[in-house]
């Protein structure tokens, strides 16, 4: 198995774990402080990611594409003055905002929120800056070696620490008010990635070539040149991620103002806004999990080919991941529109937001799609055309959610078609942009073939659903209609050839399996 499939499956696994204790997560704090309490998380949640996103200045995509190229040059050195140079630049970065956070919180909660309980969420997870920025150039060290283990398992301790930390926190600060839970429960993120960058540093310590305290200002001096070609990536690419982060940023301040407008209240904008974001989208983006490895794994594995000019691999690898996006994403598509109640009841214990799904989910294929794209444009150093891109299409949706939600007729629904709108655009402008550069064919006949599958696919699980074990318990209506829609799609995918046998047979748990069977 190559490097690059190896990389993926481990991050798919990890990833697949991560998701669903990001689930329970989920679930503990919705059942714990309810829509309102989900909403002011939610509601704080942009404005650390856009802090985040300053400090880590765009150097983990940078870090991993420039350091898979020194290791095929076999150039530690070079390798070295990556890892200093970036921490240096993160750390002191990091010092800067942190306060700053600290600082604007109050201004923040009363000047741009409708909702003055933002504060408290937004206190909370100031700490965390730091930490998350340190944690990244780990994480980009490991992956532009392509190794994916260390990465993995430390995204896998922090969700543990934080569910183990979440339930007990937010019920313990909940009879001070629903803020203070909130803020709980943020305070939670912040150990289980302070636990997460220990073990990076341990997995970094037994693995790394080289003493990183040695000659560190050395390092920092002498690296004006290692500085330059990371911020050629870097820039664009934190341009890419802080058009996302201010848009995020922005959202919940524009679907205030614009419910206001629209003569809904401050709570219940808050509510709503709570039950599309804090409900519907983490389970639409659930599937998102497999492109964000295959778009982790993406970056050094293009960048070596790049290096070598192999623009044969390029594009091979390109398939590979679209088309093993398409497949999973098509899954999650079918599964989530046709159980969108169901699911919602069993993880929430309320059916609000399942009209978000079934609204949102046939065009989450195009989100799907997006992650691989722009690891595509990264590692070709397409940077700064996926920053363009990422610009318009946040442009775009910030302009449709604010017409249609100050809309008493849309409301929030208008806020859920400006999202749809930006994430298809800025995929179609990515394929684009990809086009230009490299030659690349399209097999219109497998994907004809792959929503032919999922329509019958479809509509076995809805009967399945609808007229199989109706006295039985929800749980094991739905699992049934899941085990049974999956298992029907993946046979007809290996049918019509999107599933290929050859690559079933690179995953070592069902060759293990295929040499028992014969």
């Amino acid at each position: 198995m190559s490097k690059f499939l190896k990389g993926t499956f481990i991050l798919l696994i990890a990833g697949l774990i991560t998701r669903v204790l990001g689930f329970i997560n989920r679930i503990v704090i919705a059942r714990s402080i309810g829509e309102e309490g989900v909403g002011l998380y939610m509601m704080a949640f942009p404005t650390f990611i856009l802090v985040v996103t300053l400090t880590q200045m765009g150097l983990p995509v940078a870090i991993s594409k420039n350091i898979a190229e020194a290791e095929a040059k076999g150039n530690y050195s070079e390798i070295k003055k990556i890892l200093v140079v970036s921490l240096a630049v993160t750390i002191s970065l990091s010092l800067i905002f942190t306060p700053a956070l600290f600082l604007l919180a109050p201004i923040l909660s009363t000047t741009l929120f409708t909702d003055e309980r933002v504060l408290y969420p937004l206190m909370a997870i100031a700490p965390v800056v730091p930490i998350i920025a340190i944690s990244s150039v780990l994480r980009g060290y490991f992956q532009g070696r392509q190794n994916m283990r260390p990465s993995a398992f430390s995204q896998i301790i922090e969700q543990l620490v934080r569910i183990t930390l979440i339930a007990v926190m937010t019920r313990t600060f909940l009879p001070y008010g629903i803020e203070y839970a909130a803020a709980a429960a943020m305070v939670a993120a912040v150990v289980g990635e302070i636990v997460s960058l220990l073990y990076l540093m341990t997995a970094f310590k037994l693995k790394k070539r080289f003493k990183l305290r040695k000659n560190f200002f050395q390092f920092v001096h002498s690296g004006k040149k290692t500085f330059k070609d990371l911020m050629e990536i870097a820039l664009p690419t934190m341009g890419s991620r802080m058009i996302g982060s201010v848009s995020w940023f922005f959202e919940p301040i524009v679907v205030a103002h614009s419910l206001a407008i629209a003569g809904v209240a401050a709570v219940a904008a808050t509510k709503q806004y709570g039950a599309l974001t804090g409900f519907a989208m983490p389970l639409l983006m659930l599937p998102s999990f497999v492109t964000f490895s295959l778009a982790t794994s993406l970056v050094p594995a293009i960048s070596e080919a790049n290096s070598k000019n192999d623009h044969q691999l390029i594009e091979h690898r390109l398939q590979q991941a679209l088309r093993f996006a398409f497949i999973t994403g098509g899954l999650s598509v079918i599964v989530l529109y046709v159980l969108a109640n169901p699911l919602m009841e069993l993880m929430y214990g309320s059916s609000k937001g399942s009209a978000f799904i079934r609204l949102m989910a046939p065009f989450f294929l195009f989100y799907y799609y997006q992650g691989p794209l722009q690891a595509v444009l990264q590692a070709l150093n397409l940077a700064r055309a996926a920053m363009i891109n990422s610009l318009i299409g946040a442009v775009v949706k910030t302009a449709v959610i604010f017409l249609l939600a100050s809309q008493p007729s849309f409301g929030i629904i208008g806020v859920a078609l400006g999202i749809m709108v930006g994430f298809v655009l800025v995929t179609i402008l990515h394929l684009a942009t990809v086009l230009k550069k490299i030659s690349f064919s399209f097999y219109i006949l497998d994907y004809i073939k792959g929503f032919i599958v999922m329509g019958i696919s479809a509509w076995l699980g809805y009967w399945l659903f609808e007229h199989i074990l109706l006295g039985e318990h929800l749980v094991i209506r739905v699992l049934t209609s899941i085990i049974g829609m999956s298992s029907a799609y993946t046979v007809m995918m290996i049918i019509v050839g999107l599933i290929k046998k050859e690559e079933l047979l690179r995953i070592p748990i069902i060759r293990k399996l295929f040499h028992k069977l014969i």
